[in-house]
């Protein structure tokens, strides 16, 4: 897995740490600015977050847990990738120390850039 982060981002680094806790191998590439990247790669505009990654010919975007991108990587659904849009509380790289968790919603980005729910967490 492919990470864009910016230099000075902490939770991007917690979400990595997440991420290889998981198996998943990374390399982290440091960009000053992602508006690039995440326009080459094709996420919606609105459904940003603070990190971009590329994995197995999709991105990921934002704090997607790591089974979500497990499941997305054994259906290979037809599609752009993950957005976990904004910073949720007590997903991955933004835990609380109360352990509270926001409910949030992984969206499925189509190849037409429209967006489905793929996943809910912490309902």
């Amino acid at each position: 897995m492919l990470v864009h982060k910016s230099p000075s981002c902490g939770c991007c680094s917690a979400w990595i740490d997440h991420m290889r806790a998981a198996g998943f191998g990374i390399e982290v590439r440091d960009v000053d600015d992602m508006g690039p990247v995440k326009e080459s790669l094709g996420v919606p505009y609105g459904k940003g977050s603070c990190h971009t990654a590329e994995i197995g010919g999709y991105f990921i975007e934002g704090h997607v847990p790591a089974e979500d991108v497990k499941r997305l990587l054994a259906e290979k659904p037809d599609a752009k990738g993950l957005v976990l849009p904004g910073m949720p509380a007590g997903s991955p790289g933004m835990e609380m120390p109360d352990g509270r968790v926001q409910p949030f919603v992984v969206e499925l980005v189509a190849r037409d850039g429209t967006t489905s729910i793929y996943a809910r967490h912490g309902e």
